[in-house]
């Protein structure tokens, strides 16, 4: 399958230590010929951190794509009915963000594009970044692991000894993972051993 001319919708939530990674994989699906629209959370937009501020986060985002970043719900509603994604890519999603999207909840311009991608009956592929993945957030984290259309780019833990609840996605994996998704498999095997590198 190719991914030439794949409309994809990229999410991108508040784990900014997480955006480094995340970057060569955007630009790759472009580089695979999908038209990636990015959308990102109000957290991506309005916080520096040592990791880099959102004002350059947000450059870097629509120059690797080409295209506006979607920052309200507003804006992101059109992409269920009038501009239907073929896959919605939320990587990283953070537990704050998991936890909402588990329980239906629709704050931010990210989760309004995958839940109009889910209505769509097309896939949404998650890239979790959370030091809760394994405490508190487990239950939502199998709850989306759990639900039609959610697929999951392979993690593992990242830092077992200091961080034990902690889980991250296997970024690279990412292209892999949305090929799969298309298809309407998950890419195998999901949990994974990721330790720092």
């Amino acid at each position: 399958m190719s991914l030439k001319g794949k409309r994809i919708g990229f999410g991108l939530t508040g784990s900014h230590c997480t955006y480094d990674a995340v970057m060569p994989e955007i630009e790759k699906l472009v580089n695979l010929g999908a038209e990636v629209m990015p959308v990102v959370s109000y957290t991506v937009q309005s916080t520096n951190t040592r990791f880099g501020d959102g004002e350059d986060w947000i450059r870097k985002i629509e120059e690797v794509t080409g295209n506006s970043v979607i920052n309200t719900i507003v804006k992101a509603e059109p992409l269920g009915p009038k501009i239907p994604l073929d896959c919605m890519v939320v990587a990283p999603i953070t537990g704050n963000t998991m936890s909402k999207f588990a329980n239906a909840m629709t704050e931010s311009p990210v989760l309004m594009a995958a839940k109009a991608t889910l209505r769509n009956n097309k896939p949404v592929v998650l890239g979790i970044s959370t030091n809760d993945a394994l405490g508190l957030n487990g239950v939502n984290l199998m709850r989306l692991m759990a639900t039609k259309n959610i697929y999951f780019i392979p993690f593992g833990q990242d830092d077992p000894i200091s961080k034990p609840n902690s889980m991250v996605a296997r970024m690279p994996m990412l292209s892999d993972t949305v090929y799969a998704a298309l298809e309407g498999k998950q890419i195998q095997p999901v949990v994974v051993e990721r330790f720092r590198d």
